[in-house]
């Protein structure tokens, strides 16, 4: 039997959202134990919302609450002087190769995969979405060991369904993309300080400053616009269709808007610590607040899903409640953008 673990050494940890996780579980496992989901995330300038022209996923509108996927971990390794190793594959055997070798050698490795052939998600949660991220950390025979953060506990996929999923079709094709830090020394509250400090000042850019009308909280008001129209444009199945997409992005990718900001929530509160400004866990409430209008609007838009919400008015409620999620969230980064957080 040709076994190898990582089980004494590598800690499994559950997280709302996999980047953050994935970002979360590497980082302790090297060492740094003071990392958390919310600080990954704040970090990483996660917090973002952009309804993409002329594309859609899963034949609805193409929406996301997050920043582009890799960024959340390339970012927050970046402002704590850690190395990253990332490579794509046009082969699969010489990704398996690599992946082998690194199993091997004991180290835990991040993985983008698609969501739709993860034998070990239920049913009702495999669809096509290829930005999935998970760590592999040991192999037992012909079976991987997979930390999955969006699971309570550890998994495994055979040889041959591993590759299936790093090597899925579509939008966001991983081609086999794997990714790791490397050389990771001690870590200073200073470079915490200023991590927190840039990650924070260009969530302020993404969300307020970021130029069209598709992005930041220009981009909730864009959606808004839409979903008014929708009713009308569509009629009301495949509008209710596409709100149910809004719905699936939101709340079963990863956290989506809602959770994402709560989370982003979490993060100031965190900060506030770090930067010894309690200010930032004042505005922390925003986006507390925030999270359940999102929250609430979900709901709504599932009800016309489900066709028990079916007058335009329910249309009209529905884009007046993300204009109101908007001026929030613009209210809450103006005020970030005016603390001095230090360059």
């Amino acid at each position: 039997m040709n076994t190898y673990t990582q089980t004494d050494a590598f800690r499994h940890v559950q997280t709302a959202h996999c980047e953050n996780g994935v970002t979360t579980a590497l980082l302790r496992y090297h060492g740094l134990d003071f990392m958390s989901e919310p600080l990954a995330f704040g970090m990483g300038s996660g917090l973002f919302y952009i309804q993409i022209p002329f594309m859609t996923v899963n034949n609805g509108p193409a929406i996301s609450f997050r920043t582009m996927p890799g960024a959340i971990f390339k970012r927050t390794c970046k402002a704590l002087g850690v190395a990253v190793t990332r490579k794509k594959f046009s082969s699969q055997q010489a990704a398996e190769a690599f992946l082998d070798q690194k199993v091997k050698d004991g180290v835990p490795v991040g993985c983008q995969v698609g969501v739709f052939h993860l034998t070990y998600f239920p049913k009702e949660y495999r669809f096509h979405f290829n930005a999935h991220n998970l760590i592999v950390f040991g192999r037992e025979d012909d079976h991987y060991l997979i930390s999955d953060p969006v699971m309570e506990d550890v998994a495994s996929l055979s040889r041959e369904e591993l590759t299936r999923v790093r090597f899925a079709q579509g939008p966001l094709a991983p081609k086999g993309h794997i990714y790791f830090p490397e050389n990771v020394k001690p870590v200073t509250d200073e470079m915490i300080r200023k991590g927190i400090a840039t990650g924070i000042r260009r969530n302020v850019r993404d969300m307020i400053r970021i130029p069209g009308n598709f992005a930041g909280v220009n981009g909730i008001r864009h959606t808004s616009g839409h979903i008014r129209k929708w009713r009308d444009k569509l009629g009301l199945k495949k509008a209710g269709l596409y709100l149910g997409q809004i719905v699936r992005m939101q709340e079963e990718i990863g956290t989506g808007g809602g959770g994402f900001r709560f989370l982003y929530g979490a993060f100031l509160e965190e900060a506030a610590g770090y930067m010894q400004d309690d200010r930032l866990a004042v505005i922390s409430e925003d986006f507390t607040r925030s999270g359940d209008m999102w929250r609430a609007a979900a709901i709504k838009m599932a009800g016309v899903y489900k066709g028990r919400l079916t007058e335009q008015k329910d249309f009209d409620e529905i884009a007046d409640m993300l204009l109101d999620i908007r001026l929030i969230e613009k209210d809450a980064f103006q005020k970030l953008s005016r603390l001095n957080l230090g360059k």
